[in-house]
């Protein structure tokens, strides 16, 4: 009987060890999938100052509104650019179609985007950004837009959240 001797291959020369490769590939997959997914999500988001007392309604919008004054409409109160103006209270309460205070403050220069509103804009170029708790009754959001036109301001914007599309099944259509 020959005693078993180990051959070159066995005892793990240097010549015959297989090298070590690092696939980078996969990594790179993934990383592009996640810069892909960052930038599809993060850009044509317009932030709006949100308070807690307001529930903005939903909606599908194609166009994106820019940067503008904000009134913002809670459940009690009316405020411009965080400044309290009046209570809905006292809106509700008064019989004229528009709400003086609030004129009163649009009418005046207000900064947007650090830069003093122009008086001399044209009516169809100034714009206003309306947020507005849900649950509150059309007289006082249109008491509110009336205003905002009678002000001046030829855009109004009413801030909504965006609801999701439907997905559908290939070959279903809506």
């Amino acid at each position: 009987m020959i005693p078993f001797l180990p051959t070159h291959r066995q005892t793990g020369s240097p010549r015959h060890r297989a090298e070590v490769e690092l696939n980078l590939i996969p990594l790179i997959d993934i990383l592009s999938v996640m810069v892909a997914f960052l930038l599809v999500y993060t850009t044509n988001v317009e932030v709006v100052q949100n308070a807690k007392g307001v529930e903005i309604p939903q909606s599908t919008a194609d166009v994106q509104p820019q940067q503008s004054v904000v009134v913002m409409i809670t459940r009690d109160q009316l405020f411009v650019q965080n400044e309290l103006i009046a209570s809905i209270a006292e809106i509700r309460e008064s019989r004229t179609p528009l709400i003086e205070p609030l004129r009163a403050v649009l009418e005046r220069p207000l900064l947007v985007n650090g830069a003093p509103a122009a008086r001399t804009e044209a009516l169809a170029t100034r714009e206003i950004t309306v947020l507005a708790d849900k649950s509150l009754p059309y007289e006082v959001v249109k008491k509110v837009m009336q205003t905002c036109t009678a002000a001046s301001y030829g855009k109004i914007s009413l801030a909504v959240i965006e609801k999701e599309k439907p997905v559908y099944a290939i070959g279903k259509t809506a």
